[in-house]
């Protein structure tokens, strides 16, 4: 599809909403405008105009239905703090239900159509020829965690001592800041002698 086809087809989306029914009245793409103009000034006599608020999925869609209200003289807006993909328009029930909406659904479908088909001819050309989705495989295994009780039943089936296995990760607790603080046996023994020679001291002061 080029770039006149796909005007004309997006006329001829128009057209249909418009009322034509014939062939004929599909090429007269000039007159489509008008027709549903005149058909939403007769709605607004029937019933007044609601306030209406469109959420877009993207801003391509926003774009065609900002310029589709604007089209048939409908003031688009939003309010301060809404997002920017949010369109408010004050539209008759009616015509959106009849009109606007189906004939906005339609359009964005030929131009994503249109779009997609030009995006995947130049990429293929200038990028790569194989543009096709990637490859779906499965996820790799966690690696399990091993809990202490694990790592002693391991090292004792292994044929070493679970006692000195545990000795051995209490020790490397320690070494890394993550286990209970122990002094070394010398600097203990070194303070309990001098507790007996204190000791000491104080009975043979008492027996002066």
């Amino acid at each position: 599809m080029d770039e006149a086809r796909l005007i004309e087809k997006l006329l001829a989306v128009e057209a249909l909403h418009a009322g034509a029914t014939t062939e004929g009245e599909r090429v007269a793409a000039e007159n489509a405008r008008r027709r549903i103009l005149d058909r939403l000034k007769e709605l607004e006599v029937e019933a007044p105009s609601m306030e209406y608020r469109f959420s877009m999925t993207d801003m391509w869609s926003r774009k065609v239905f900002v310029a589709l209200l604007r089209r048939y003289d409908i003031t688009p807006y939003r309010y301060k703090g809404q997002r920017y993909t949010t369109v408010m328009a004050k539209v008759p029930r009616r015509f959106v239900d009849e009109t606007l909406w189906p004939e906005f659904q339609e359009l964005s479908d030929t131009l994503k159509s249109y779009l997609s088909e030009v995006t995947e001819r130049v990429v293929s050309r200038v990028i790569h020829a194989d543009s096709s989705e990637a490859d779906v495989v499965t996820e790799p295994p966690e690696l399990p965690r091993v809990t202490r009780s694990e790592h002693v039943e391991a090292a004792s089936t292994s044929g070493i001592d679970p006692s000195v296995s545990a000795r051995r990760g209490a020790a490397m607790a320690d070494a890394t800041g993550q286990g209970p603080k122990t002094s070394p046996p010398d600097q203990a023994s070194a303070k309990n002698r001098r507790k007996r020679q204190a000791r000491k001291k104080r009975k043979k002061k008492r027996k002066r």
